[in-house]
């Protein structure tokens, strides 16, 4: 077996194991989802005003998105930590590339599930209408940057996650890198929802750069986990 079907069978073994926890322990679904509908309902009634809810409509989703992020990252790496789980897998001598993979694909298959709750939140709370072609980019919008942000998530999760105050700790790493991908998010989006008079058009140069941040925050994170997890 070549080394890279090895680490491709490790990758996908990892990503069902992460998967197969959540979905017995229905935290997404049970807690975290809840959460995120919560907070744009406050959004609703914070704002209050049909007209800017729609305007602003992009960027919440994404606010939304973030905050829930932080508990899924930190419960996932809770539960390795707790378990030894991440400990016996270097131990074993497992490609930590393979276990970075598996995670961020994890994490991206919950934030992505997480995001489409969120848009149709959306749909109903602020009255958004999209285009064919709009819908056609928030997909895609949702699935370059949800691989950028799981990524990030991925790295930053497992570099908190042996350390006191990771609660935290894990918001002040993992924010300020995420920032870009977070802008490049709501304008594409803003262009799909057709906020504030946006063209389809005008978001796909923004899904151009976060298909870059995705590329380099995967290349960056399948060279960097294994190093940071060690430490």
């Amino acid at each position: 077996m070549t080394n890279t079907s090895l680490r491709r069978r490790i990758t996908f073994a990892v990503a069902r194991k992460d998967l197969r926890i959540e979905w017995n322990s229905r935290v997404l679904v049970n807690q975290v989802a809840p959460f995120a509908a919560i907070v744009m309902v406050l959004f609703a009634f914070a704002l209050d005003n049909d007209g800017i809810l729609q305007r602003v409509a992009p960027g919440l989703v994404w606010l939304a998105t973030l905050f829930s992020m932080l508990v899924v990252i930190q419960r996932s790496f809770s539960v390795e930590s707790a378990d030894g789980a991440l400990d016996a897998l270097r131990v074993a001598g497992v490609d930590p590339t393979a276990i970075f993979l598996g995670k961020s694909i994890a994490l991206m298959v919950q934030l992505f599930a997480l995001e489409a709750l969120l848009v149709g939140t959306a749909f109903v709370l602020y009255n958004i209408t999209m285009s064919p072609a709009g819908l056609v980019e928030a997909f895609v919008t949702m699935l370059t940057a949800t691989a950028g942000l799981a990524c990030v998530g991925t790295l930053y999760g497992g570099l908190a996650a042996g350390v006191r105050g990771r609660e935290t700790l894990l918001p002040l790493l993992l924010l300020p890198v995420v920032a870009p991908v977070l802008i490049g998010a709501t304008r594409a989006m803003e262009a799909a929802f057709g906020s504030g008079g946006a063209q389809v058009s005008e978001g796909w140069p923004w899904i151009g750069l976060l298909t870059v941040f995705a590329v380099l925050f995967i290349a960056l994170g399948s060279v960097a986990f294994g190093p940071l997890v060690d430490e």
